[in-house]
């Protein structure tokens, strides 16, 4: 892809080319003559911008492994022998977690480094009108810079909690946080400034740029987009009034979080969702969807689903608001590819996830009106009318003989979850889970629950022969600003009609039954709009599956308060060592995890704490450091 390509030579997700510059940011001093050599040079200057973006998430492999983002929440799995080989999100989910642990994200030294550089950029970079960078482009590339900062602060709060934060101070070169010697400031006060930086920024930005080798770089959609998740977390029980910190002070004495519940941050995050998703739709940006006939009248909810996260903007798929361009989605794939097949075998869904999918007619597997059944086998095959998903299988959803779990199910599940049974593309067979098994050699290299990952995998693919279809890293999509304000507008204003209006738009798209305070019937699933506790319930479960699987979950677990019901005990699948259909359908523990009170923020670091005296430990960490 041309602009791909285009981008790739300019932007953070090249790393590759970036060691130069790299190297030289990473080197002291940093002398007036210096910056004067790389800022009077369009190509330096592109680099160093580059620099700045590149510590935007890789949400492919590392939501996997080094931030771990998707493992930590209770959508996805590896095994855990995985641990030999240096993994270190398994130790985290067993509760082997303390102040003197590792992290390869490790976002305590790397995003001071890149809000350094976005902070030198602002203020050294200038226009270079006889190499192409007019006044303007440097208008735009020193908001990029200043959105960066803002994100990058962000990401640390939302880590971290309470920082140390001193915005527009420039640390030396390879400093911590904890370099400055200053203790943490309120998580409010950080989040109130993120929050007001990224809204100016959205003023200056364009929407989207018309030059195509522009794509990835930060627009005004952007900014509102990073804002309004940002602000749903901060409404959200974990911070808005968390009686559990109450005596979580700083140095000062300050109080770390707030100490009561502000009502009026729920209607902060809804207008920050509502003014995205105007701004966005009045940009063109859409759902994306794809129809099952010429006529465009009928959609294909399984292709619509499918292609939303493996087309690009350039093709169509305008329902992404945020991408990274450039992504390790081939490693991605190889851990969801069966090992006999030329991958790694361990990269699978839990079977949560597996029962939180609805079945067919829009009704979760534990509503008696669902027809849900687990045991059993079906005794023909599956066709669904109105859509070309599985062509090759014959338009078969499900094969005669498919286990009765996995029947009959929404379309969201068969693009998210591959099961025994289920149609393997890149070799025109179903996979076969059973110890001993095409797909199951019973070692770290096989599922380890009896699933595997499809969502974001490109059936077209084929990893044996290691080709790859590209996409994007997408980080933010339309689907997430209607989820996210039917969420903040039922806690601020419960009753409210708009809430049905885009929580109905992810199920049609969805291909299953909308909710109606009507009755209900073939189309519509009666709901009591007025019964707050009840559509807060079915605002979360919704966000569950549409947004599966994507490295949310897990902050929706914590801003919920939910982690630590949700992620300890047992972890259910399949059972890994059955070798036929009666011993492996059984539902059998494959991991135990822990999830503590203090897992709700990630530890300051021991040596950081012993660095920095003004540094106080988050909540109830100290109880695990010895």
């Amino acid at each position: 892809m041309k602009s791909i390509k285009s981008y790739i030579i300019i932007l953070a997700a090249c790393l590759p080319l970036l060691t130069s510059c790299s190297d030289f940011l990473d080197k002291e001093p940093d002398t007036e003559l210096d910056m004067e050599n790389v800022f009077n040079d369009k190509t330096h200057v592109e680099q160093w911008l580059a620099n700045v973006y590149s510590a935007i998430p890789d949400c492919y492999d590392g939501y996997i492994f080094d931030l771990g983002w998707m493992i930590l929440g209770d959508d996805a799995t590896i095994p855990e022998r995985y641990r030999q080989f240096g993994n270190l999100i398994i130790p985290m989910i067993l509760g082997e977690w303390t102040p003197a642990s590792d992290w390869n994200g490790n976002y305590w030294a790397l995003l001071p480094q890149r809000i350094r550089e976005a902070n030198i950029f602002r203020e050294k970079a200038h226009a270079l009108t006889d190499q192409d960078i007019s006044e303007r482009e440097m208008t735009y590339m020193k908001t990029e810079c200043r959105f960066m900062q803002a994100y990058y602060y962000y990401l640390l709060a939302n880590t971290y909690g309470p920082i140390p934060f001193k915005p527009d101070y420039v640390w030396p070169v390879n400093a911590s946080l904890s370099d400055m010697m200053e203790t943490q400031t309120p998580y409010e006060d950080v989040i109130k400034w993120c929050s007001d930086e990224m809204l100016a920024c959205s003023k200056i930005l364009p929407a989207r740029y018309s030059e195509s080798q522009k794509y990835g770089r930060i627009t005004s959609l952007m900014c509102l987009a990073i804002r309004a998740r940002m602000l749903l977390f901060d409404a959200s029980p974990l911070v808005n009034g968390n009686s559990d910190y109450a005596n979580f002070v700083n140095a000062n004495g300050e109080h770390l979080f707030s100490t009561q519940y502000d009502a009026n941050k729920w209607r902060v995050a809804a207008d920050a969702c509502k003014d995205l998703i105007d701004k966005a739709e009045a940009s063109g940006h859409k759902l994306y969807i794809e129809y099952a006939d010429d006529s465009k009248t009928t959609i294909d909810p399984f292709l619509s689903y499918e292609n939303a996260f493996l087309k690009s903007e350039d093709a169509g798929n305008t329902e992404i608001l945020f991408a990274r361009p450039s992504v390790n989605y081939q490693n991605y794939e190889r851990n969801a590819t069966p090992n006999g097949s030329g991958g790694n075998g361990g990269f699978g869904v839990t079977q949560s996830l597996v029962d939180a999918f609805f079945m067919e007619n829009g009704l979760p597997i534990t509503d008696p009106d669902s027809k849900y059944e687990e045991k059993g086998f079906s005794g023909a095959d599956e066709h669904r009318s109105g859509t070309k998903f599985e062509t090759e299988n014959g338009n078969c959803i499900t094969k005669q003989g498919t286990y009765n779990m996995y029947c009959h199910r929404e379309p969201r599940f068969y693009v998210t979850v591959n099961f025994s049974g289920a149609y393997f593309p890149s070799e025109d067979r179903q996979y076969n889970f059973f110890n001993g098994g095409a797909d199951n050699n019973h070692t770290h290299d096989a599922p380890q629950n009896g699933y595997l990952m499809r969502k974001r995998v490109n059936p077209k693919d084929n990893i044996k022969q290691g080709s790859y279809n590209y996409r994007p890293g997408i980080i933010y999509r339309l689907a997430e600003a209607y989820l996210s304000y039917a969420e903040a507008l039922n806690e601020c204003d419960p009753g409210n009609q708009e809430i049905l209006t885009y929580l109905n738009k992810i199920r049609e798209r969805a291909g299953v039954r909308q909710y109606t305070t009507g009755a209900t019937d073939n189309n519509y699933i009666h709901v009591n709009l007025a019964d707050q506790d009840a559509m807060r319930k079915l605002i979360h479960a919704e966000r569950r599956v549409e947004l599966c699987a994507e490295g949310t979950r897990y902050d929706d677990l914590r801003r919920w308060k939910e982690a630590e019901t949700t992620l300890s005990g047992d972890f259910y699948g399949m059972n890994f060592d059955g070798k036929d259909a009666s011993s492996f359908y059984q539902r059998k523990p494959y991991i135990t995890r822990v999830y503590r009170k203090a897992y709700y923020w990630f530890p300051i670091h021991q040596t950081e704490i012993d660095k920095n005296p003004k540094l106080v430990q988050n909540p109830y960490w100290d109880q695990l450091s010895k």
